[in-house]
């Protein structure tokens, strides 16, 4: 029963991690989208504003970076 435990501890914690890691992404988007005077959805897909999309993708980037180092 142990060996089990131990094997499935690694799978297990990656999913929770991964769960927790797309929830403050999913966060993110939402403040995002709140918090901008704009509507982010609309200027991106409607819009074709290129200069955003960039610039959320960097930022989708960078929270994955400080996501990726708290969870080391």
């Amino acid at each position: 029963m142990h060996e089990i435990n131990e094997f499935l501890k690694g799978p297990i914690g990656t999913v929770v991690y991964s769960i927790i890691g797309i929830l403050i992404m999913f966060l993110f988007i939402v403040l995002a989208e709140k918090f901008t005077s704009f509507s982010i959805k609309k200027e991106i897909i409607e819009d074709e504003n290129v200069a955003l999309g960039v610039m959320f993708g960097c930022l989708f980037i960078a929270i994955a970076i400080i996501i990726a180092a708290s969870i080391v």
